[in-house]
């Protein structure tokens, strides 16, 4: 599904040149949950902003489904990351006026769907993850893994192939990161593709395989408890 040959990112800050990418190839198989750890700065959240056509690399190769992401337009670019790929971060990125149900639209909005069918899977895909009812709940009325729940029925609302997680459980107690996982788990079962990127050991350790990077590097693969 996915293929890095040697994805380089460079950022330039002032005078200085500051690598966050060196050199990265990386293959993700179709239907895979691949966790990637590594502490702060180790380039593991910049590896998923390119991952998820956030931002381009300096330098290398990403082919998506066969496709040189680096020859698509911008506007090809939005296409892929609005129908291919559902997002789910740390802070869960809300909009704090909207309703539980408004948040959930907000993807088909973007995508030009009618409002009777945004309704219709906005509220089907909040009965998922088990949140009928608090449709009509505001962010600040939520719980953190209930917001987090929300989150999560937004990013797959559009049925993406690709879900892309990070830190996905640094927000909340244990009780909650817990279901959190176990959620996106069964809809890694369901068949999307499925890549979490942490500094938790222990939420690396619930997938296929494991990917450690530093400085921003691989550094080393491992088998996980999910293989």
């Amino acid at each position: 599904m996915i293929q890095l040959e040697r994805i380089s990112r460079v950022y330039h800050v002032g005078d200085s040149e500051v690598h966050a990418l060196r050199d990265v190839s990386l293959e993700i198989a179709g239907g895979e949950h691949l966790a990637i750890i590594g502490p702060s700065g180790s380039g593991k959240s910049t590896l998923m902003h390119i991952l998820g056509c956030l931002d381009r690399p300096s330098s290398g190769s990403y082919r998506f489904g066969g496709r040189e992401v680096g020859a698509l337009s911008e506007e090809e670019r939005s296409h892929l990351r609005q129908q291919e790929i559902g997002f789910v971060f740390q802070f869960f990125h809300l909009l704090p006026r909207l309703t539980a149900v408004g948040n959930v639209e907000l993807p088909m909005l973007f995508a030009g769907v009618g409002r009777r069918e945004r309704r219709r899977r906005a509220t089907e895909a909040l009965r998922a993850v088990g949140l009928e009812d608090r449709m009509e709940h505001r962010p600040d009325q939520l719980s953190g893994g209930q917001r987090q729940r929300v989150a999560i029925a937004r990013a797959v609302v559009m049925e993406p192939s690709l879900l892309l997680a990070d830190e996905p459980t640094g927000n909340l107690d244990r009780a909650s990161a817990e279901e959190v996982m176990e959620l996106l788990e069964s809809m890694n079962r369901e068949g999307r593709t499925l890549v979490v990127v942490t500094h938790d050991p222990e939420v690396a350790a619930r997938a296929r395989r494991i990917v450690r990077m530093s400085d921003g590097e691989l550094q080393a693969e491992a088998a996980g408890d999910g293989t």
